[in-house]
């Protein structure tokens, strides 16, 4: 019942923040932090019970199940599972929400109670991704994520707000039929095999396919999945939605959304279709490599301060597309380690340019300058994250970055060789930020407040996680390991230790 009520927690605080908004917007904030707080301290619960190792004979690495029959005629169930993968992204994403509510505590003063309201219900959505585990219920939960960001994006953001939203929309609207084409085109293969219907995970694993019918489902998932991930070419919609997003907005969309195109990617592409994401993983990793190229260099070339970091983030999440079509270990534990390293740093990224925007009400870096002298706190988070960011040793980036490298030269050295020049790039476009916000001449007078202690905390806490994880990532290693290595399992033998037909 603890994975039920991870989901509902949420569900419910965000209609009860709905409710006490127009009470006293105050009381919207504290329903909203209290819901993620409870939940937080569920997510902990399930991270000390995760196993160390796999043991297929004893059902391998799932922590929780939670199976009840919804639409059994069609083999629909409410299922839901946690592993360690699952619960690393429940845990990511639990933290960035309270970052949010606590980064947007002053920026959001109109119809607070249904901004919270959004907000709790896009994460709860978010949430059912990482643990529902029948094809329906993930794509009712796909669905349920992407309406309440589509409002926070066009009530909440900025200029051109109501252009970005819609973009969003279609974008991540679209590429979702495909995978709901995708997962009936399954579904009735795996029917036309066995004369029985179902929508359930491991049932559907190991699901015997013509190459050519394999091809395309693995297609219709893995286009969803490249659109939220982004992975370019796909990517368009995303430093739009960036930019016009409130703070809370596009911590939540950079931290956790775009995580579950990658988890969607480890989860369910590849083991689901090995043979077709085999033959199709040169082209995969290709990509990944053009995105980590393409994204810093265009990095490089902004001015609006939250465009560059919309940017990096294609860049950064190259990685994770090299390093789940490398699909060994290595690669792998790279990939969770970049989703997690990622959504900390350019989550803290975010609030700090909403924290500039809030003060300076401009986000073009061609009128900061000299801020350092204005907001030395604010230098001071910026220069730190931008170290991160650019994968400085020592730091969480650098070990997703690292591994994902290793793991993928055993795949394919040229690709790994030329991967690495986007480490370069980043260490340009992070040097640029730094410079033009916070040293060199003046170029207008400002007279802002610096981060207070709220922001401070936030801030802080978020280094202190990046640090300990580039210092010590065994936490996130050791949590993800028994689920990478039951997804490098043969699908019949991941099927038979769940108790499932293969």
């Amino acid at each position: 019942m603890i994975l039920l009520w991870l989901i509902l927690v949420l569900l419910i605080g965000g209609l009860l923040a709905w409710l006490a908004g127009p009470r006293h917007p105050l009381w919207s904030r504290w329903v909203s932090l209290a819901s993620l707080g409870v939940d937080l301290a569920l997510a902990l619960a399930l991270w000390v019970e995760a196993p160390g190792g796999v043991d297929l004979s004893r059902g391998g690495p799932w922590v929780a199940t939670l199976t009840w029959s919804w639409i059994p005629t069609f083999g629909i169930n409410f299922h839901l599972a946690a592993d360690g993968l699952s619960i690393l992204m429940t845990m990511l994403t639990l933290v960035l929400g309270i970052a949010s509510v606590l980064a947007s505590w002053t920026e959001i003063r109109e119809r607070v109670g249904f901004f919270h309201f959004n907000l709790l219900w896009s994460l709860a959505g978010t949430l059912g991704v990482f643990l529902a585990f029948d094809l329906f219920l993930f794509f009712f939960f796909w669905e349920v994520m992407l309406v309440p960001m589509y409002f926070l994006i066009a009530l909440w953001g900025h200029e051109r707000r109501i252009y970005a939203a819609i973009k969003f929309f279609l974008f991540t609207q679209g590429s979702g039929l495909f995978m709901l084409i995708a997962i009936l085109g399954l579904v009735f293969a795996h029917h036309s095999a066995t004369g029985t219907y179902t929508f359930d995970y491991f049932d559907l694993l190991g699901t015997r396919l013509a190459p050519h019918l394999a091809m395309w489902l693995m297609l219709g998932f893995f286009f969803a999945f490249a659109v939220k991930l982004p992975a370019v070419p796909f990517h368009t919609w995303l430093p739009d939605a960036h930019t016009e997003a409130p703070t809370a907005g596009s911590v939540i969309l950079a931290g956790v959304l775009l995580k579950t195109g990658a988890y969607g990617l480890i989860r369910f592409v590849v083991p689901l279709f090995p043979e077709a994401a085999h033959r199709f993983a040169p082209v995969a990793m290709a990509l990944g490599v053009v995105g980590i190229l393409y994204g810093a260099m265009l990095a490089f070339a902004q001015r609006d301060l939250k465009r560059l970091v919309a940017y990096s983030s294609i860049s950064h999440l190259g990685f994770v597309l090299l390093g789940v079509f490398a699909w060994n270990l290595l690669a792998l534990q790279g990939a969770v380690m970049q989703m997690v390293a990622h959504g900390l740093t350019t989550g803290a990224l975010f609030i700090m340019v909403g924290a500039i925007q809030e003060r300076l009400h401009t986000r073009d870096m061609g009128r900061m300058g000299a801020l350092w002298h204005a907001m030395p706190r604010m230098g001071a988070v910026g220069l730190f994250l931008a170290v991160a960011s650019l994968g400085l040793p020592g730091l969480a980036n650098f070990v997703g970055e690292f591994l994902t490298l290793l793991g993928s030269y055993r795949v394919s050295v040229p690709l790994t060789v030329t991967a690495t020049v986007g480490l370069v790039a980043a260490t340009v476009y992070a040097l640029i930020l730094v410079q033009k916000v916070f040293h060199g001449r003046p170029r207008e007078h400002w007279e802002a407040a610096d981060l207070g202690a709220r922001a401070m905390a936030v801030m802080l806490t978020l280094i202190a996680l990046v640090v300990w994880l580039g210092v010590y990532p065994q936490p996130v290693l050791n949590t993800a390991h028994p689920a990478l290595s039951a997804a490098l399992t043969p699908p019949a033998r991941v099927a038979l230790s769940t108790g499932a037909a293969p």
